[in-house]
Order: structure tokens, then sequence, then C-alpha cells
């Protein structure tokens, strides 16, 4: 009786702090979105003057990624700072950073005069949307200022378009005066030699503009070989393909909720994760970001981006992972050393930094999972050698205890992790697993049912070497003599190992865990990387917490929507302070495809599914899928207590079924 007394407090226990949390949750959410919806797909920040306020926004086409830095300062002027950088103009040393940078500090160098000097503007909106950010701002004259800020999709060149609209009853004449000069840059300093950097006015330096009429002139910053011939920018043409590649990632694979912060966040994150490809000699690569350009790392591609891409059925994504792979298989070899961790400078070199940091768990999982959802053989058998290399050298790891070593985790040695730890052992079991299927897809069935036991064995070894009470919560150890809970407790219901997993979700919903900002990286810290907060949430929805954990996608979603810092999912707190790394926002999409509505690839044409609809929640949809070398919808329905799934394959209602919300649905696709 007293046992059965104490698990019933601590069960109702839990359940109160759950209520308080979620309560605390709601209220800031409500009481701290700077940001509002604008139109069918942006977001609008009306300034409200007596609050200084400045953010940045990364954004990115296949040769240029442009952090814009913008807000309003105490006087209620515009912030405005532009950090080009250009990720196949190289510099000495050729490393992770070799990529020419420039900084344009100061908007007023563009000097624009009508008899009175332009001495300010005073900003009154900022929008985000389709691929742009626009600044509308009041001045000192009787101009307004509309300044919209893109980067071309396919050339090394950031967009300033500026239309100045006259507000008074008399024509004003404008002289517009570019002080911005070109930069050289040394030689000696470039893997190519000599690079230019240009600000180039673009349109007419004076002109009159009668009462209620407007004039439109840009400024095209751009970054060239001094070898290569300049080229003649339209503005206008930059901004119709940068509005079309917006509206076309829009378009594919789209969320459907009661909740419109889900669906617009969800659009945002498919955007921030496409946009950051980049043309480089060895092909288009995905990269991070952020500083990060023109590389790839076992993480962040191979294992986060790279199994999204073929949801979404982007041309470039999809090459750009596949090239992944690529760079990474060219590091195979029969000695079984580890494949680096990066590889860099459009892939003439490497990084290995922090040794193996699980990487080969990293890309077995995610090689598997992108050839399973990119539903072609072909694909599948490029990159089956490199699967099975690397799930070799995870067999050569193996210690006496059945579980997997290796030097470090993703973290890089930031957190302790040990030389066997959660997260390297977790993704091995769920390589493993995806590759079992895969290798059945391909007609091997000897090899799929090897690589299904000793994912069997491997789950086994989890459970008997960090399964472990861990400040009162049965949960997992993260490393041997680990005392306190950690954020990759998660990884396990991710790959779908459950045995604890009522433990694992009390402990991640504990106040030794979450936060406001997410969920912290140890306990006790106050370190947050929204990438395990992602994984989080992806592993309790799968596994059916979702009425407890919608609240904190909520309020996640809305805080990175519409609150300080926005639009994207971000890295980081307070490491880099919180960059807006693409794949994270690859990891913001997977949480609503293989979290909320359960996907799991398990064959070219199949997948099984566990769509937990929310409490509240009528229905939800996820619209033009493009996996599994199929092109269809996904539509579920309460009705009663039960819930009614259809598949629309090419247009036709292909499979209706009906699920009880216990065993996961088998969807084979026609």
């Amino acid at each position: 009786m007293g046992n059965k007394l104490t698990n019933f407090k601590k069960k109702w226990t839990l359940r109160l702090i759950a209520v308080i949390t979620i309560c605390g949750l709601n209220a800031r959410a409500q009481n701290s979105d700077r940001w509002h919806f604008s139109g069918s797909s942006g977001i609008e920040w009306s300034v409200n003057n007596k609050n200084a306020h400045s953010d940045r926004i990364e954004m990115s086409g296949t040769h240029i990624s442009a952090v814009i830095n913008y807000g309003v300062s105490d006087d209620g002027n515009l912030v405005l700072k532009k950090h080009l950088a250009f990720p196949m103009l190289r510099t000495i040393p050729n490393n992770t950073f070799g990529n020419l940078a420039v900084d344009f500090d100061d908007f007023r160098q563009l000097r624009i005069t009508d008899g009175d000097m332009l001495l300010s503007e005073q900003p009154k909106d900022f929008r985000i949307s389709d691929g742009s950010l626009s600044i509308v701002s009041t001045t000192n004259t009787p101009i307004t200022v509309t300044r919209t800020i893109f980067p071309s999709i396919d050339k090394a060149a950031l967009i300033e378009s500026i239309q100045l609209d006259n507000k008074s009853v008399s024509p004003v004449h404008i002289v517009i005066d570019n002080q911005m000069n070109d930069i050289h840059t040394d030689a000696s300093k470039g893997v190519y030699g000599s690079y230019e950097i240009k600000a180039q006015l673009k349109g007419s330096d004076s002109c009159t503009i009668l009462p209620g009429d407007h004039y439109v002139f840009a400024i095209v910053y751009s970054g060239r070989k001094a070898c290569d011939e300049p080229y003649n920018y339209s503005p206008d043409f930059e901004q119709e393909k940068r509005m079309k590649f917006a509206r076309d990632i829009f378009s594919n694979l789209v969320l459907e909720t009661p909740n419109d912060t889900l669906n617009r966040e969800f659009a945002f994150a498919k955007l921030r994760t496409t946009e950051s490809i980049f043309d480089t000699k060895g092909g288009l690569l995905h990269s991070p970001g952020g500083g990060f350009y023109a590389a790839i790392w076992a993480n962040d591609q191979a294992e986060y981006a790279n199994p999204f891409f073929p949801f979404l059925g982007n041309m470039n994504g999809n090459e750009a992972a596949i090239n992944s792979f690529r760079l990474f298989a060219e590091y195979m070899n029969p000695q079984f050393k580890p494949i680096p961790s990066s590889i860099i400078a459009e892939g003439d070199g490497y990084w290995n930094g922090a040794g193996d940091r699980g990487d080969m768990a990293m890309i077995a999982y995610g090689a598997s999972r992108f050839a399973l959802a990119s539903g072609k053989e072909e694909t599948a058998k490029e990159l089956w050698p490199l699967i099975s290399w690397c799930l070799t050298y995870l067999e050569k790891q193996e210690t006496d205890a059945g579980v997997i070593r290796s030097d470090a985790d993703e973290l890089e040695g930031r957190f302790p992790a040990g030389k066997i730890n959660l997260s390297t052992n977790s993704l091995a079991y769920g390589a493993y697993i995806s590759a079992s299927r895969l290798a059945t897809s391909l007609n091997q069935a000897q090899l799929a049912s090897s690589y299904n036991h000793k994912a069997s064995l491997l789950r086994t070894a989890i459970e008997r070497y960090f399964g472990a009470e861990v400040q009162g919560f049965k949960t997992y150890r993260y490393y041997d003599g680990d005392i306190k809970l950690r954020s990759w407790i998660c990884l396990p219901l991710v790959m779908g190992i459950t045995e604890r997993k009522t433990g694992t979700i009390n402990a991640l919903f504990s106040k030794y865990l979450w936060t406001a900002n997410g969920i912290l990286t140890e306990a006790g810290s106050n370190t947050f990387w929204d990438r395990a907060t992602l994984y989080a949430f992806r592993g309790l929805l799968a596994n059916g917490a979702t009425d407890r954990c919608m609240p904190y996608v909520n309020h996640y979603s809305a805080r990175r929507l519409l609150g300080e810092h926005v639009p994207y999912p971000v890295e980081a707190w307070p490491e880099a302070n919180q960059r807006q790394l693409a794949a994270e926002s690859a990891l913001y999409c997977r949480v609503m495809t293989e979290g909320l509505f359960g996907i799991t690839p398990t064959g070219f044409h199949s997948f099984t599914m566990a769509p937990w609809l929310p409490k509240g929640w009528n229905s939800m949809k996820l619209k033009n899928i493009k996996a599994f070398d199929r092109t269809f919808d996904i539509d579920i329905e309460r009705q009663g207590i039960k819930e009614v799934v259809c598949v629309t394959v090419h247009g036709k209602k292909a499979i209706c079924k009906q699920w009880d919300r216990k065993q996961t649905l088998s969807i084979e696709l026609p």
C-alpha cells in the first residue's frame, strides 16, 4: 500500500508540475510575441518606438550567404548591418572558415539628399516573407524609404532594392551618392588570387519624385574573382527568382494543422534548410551556415538534413545529399580508420579535430534513411558500400560489454561523454535497423537478418550498460560515471528503444532539463542546443506523448517564429549566440514528418506511421510529399475514439485505414 501511495503521489506531482509549466509557457508565449503574421506566408514586426530591439537573419544562395543585422536603436533610428560570406572565394589558409567575408556596417554610406540631407531613418515595419527582409521607414524629410534585401539564388550577390516614396504635396529632387568603394583583396591571400567586392548602384543617381509618386533603385553587393568578367545584374529579375524559389519550397511538403504557427514555422524551416546549399567545385553541398560554408559534417548533413530532403523533393537538396555521401565515401579505407567528421573547402580538405564523434553511426544511419526515403534502387546501390563500411567500422569498435566506443559525441568535448556514450550507441542501433530494411529492399535477405540481429544485441547491451536511475528517474546515464540527466536520453525513444519510455519522458519534462528555451544539455547547466530539443520533440511525439508534448512544441514554435530571434530554429546558447544553422531547421521539419506523423521508412515505397492527433485537433495533413519516388498526401481525421488515415497517391485516393492509436500502421504505396 505504501509503494502504491508513493507512486500515486509521484504521478500526480509530475502532472501538477507539467500543468504549472505548461501554463507558464502559454503565458510567456502570449506576452512575448514581437512579430505577427503578415499575408499568407510572412511575418511582420510593427515597431513600438519605445522599445529598442535588434535581431539578425541569415539568408543564402548557392554562391553567397548573408547575415543581416537589423532593428531599432535607442533613439528610434534604423540599425542595419550586412555580413557577407562568399563560400567559393577561398582564402588562405583554406580551412573550415577559409572563405572571403566582408562587413558593410553603415547603410548611410549610401547618401540620399533632397536639398535637406536625409539624416536618419525611423523604421515602422519589418517584414520577412518570400525569402526577403523588408524595412519601411519614415525619415526627417518627406521621403519614406522601403528597403527589400535578399540574396541571389545562383550568383555571388546580395541585392538591396530601395523604394523612395514622396509623401509631400511638392515635387522632391533626389540625389543618390554612393560612397561605397570597391574592395580588391591581396592576391597572395586568396586560393584563386585577388577578389573584388563591389557595391554597385543600379539606377539613376538623381531624379525628381512627384507628389504621391515613387522611385526605385538598387544596390548590388557582389563578389568575384578578379580574373572573371563582371556580371550585369538585374535586381528585378533576381528578386523574381528568389520569390519563385521560396514559393516553390512552400508549395511542396505542406503541413496543415489547426495551429497556424506550426504550419508557418514549418514553411520557414523548409526554406532555411534548402537555401543553404552551395555550388562548389565538388558539386552542390548542403552546409550549416553561420560561418560554416562549402563544407559538410557527419551530423549536420548526413544525420540531420539528408534524410529530410526526399520528403521535400527539392532537386538541389537531394543532389547535395548524394554528393555529401560521395565525399565521405572517398575516405573509406581497408584499415578502417575513421572517416573524418567534416569535409571542408569545397571537398579539398577535412577536419577531424574531435576524433571519432560517432560519425560512422551518423553516416550509416543518415545514408540508410535517405536511401529508403529516396525510393530509388540505383541510389541505394551507390550508397550501400559506404553504409556497409560504416557498419563494419562500428562492429570493430564494439566492447566486451556489447556497446560501441567513440572518442566523443557531436558536442566535441563541450560536455563530458566518456569513451562510450549513449548518442553513438543509439545512432548505431538506428543505423542497423534502417540498413536491415535497406538490405531487404536490395534482396539481401541474409545480410538483412544479420543487421537485425546485431541491432537486437545492441539494444540489449544499451539497456544493460546505460540503463540507470538518474536524479530519481528510471532512464539512462549518458556515459559510465554520469550522475546528471542529459538531453540525449531522448535518442533511444527516437530510434524506437522503449524499455525506459516512461522514466525517460518524465525526465525530459522534469525541472532538471526543461526550460522556456527548450531542453538543457545537462541538468544544472544553462546551455541549450536546439538540436536536442527537436530530437526530444520527435521522440516524444513518435511515442505517443503527444498531448503532454504539444504545449511545449507550440511554445517553442511561437518563440522561434514570433519572438525575439526569428524566424528559424537556432544552434545553441550561449555558444555562438543562437546562429540560424540550416540543419536545425531540417530537424524541425522532421519533428512533424517523423514525430507528429510518425513516418518511418521501411522500403523504397513503404513506411510505417503513428500519426498521434493532438487533443483538440480533428484533423491534420501533409500535402505534396515527394518521398519514396512518389507524390502523395496524408490526411488524418478523428472519428470518435479512432482516427482514419487516408493516403492519396498522385491525386488518387489509394489507401484508407482506421488507426486504433496502438500498433503502427504499415503503408505500401502503389
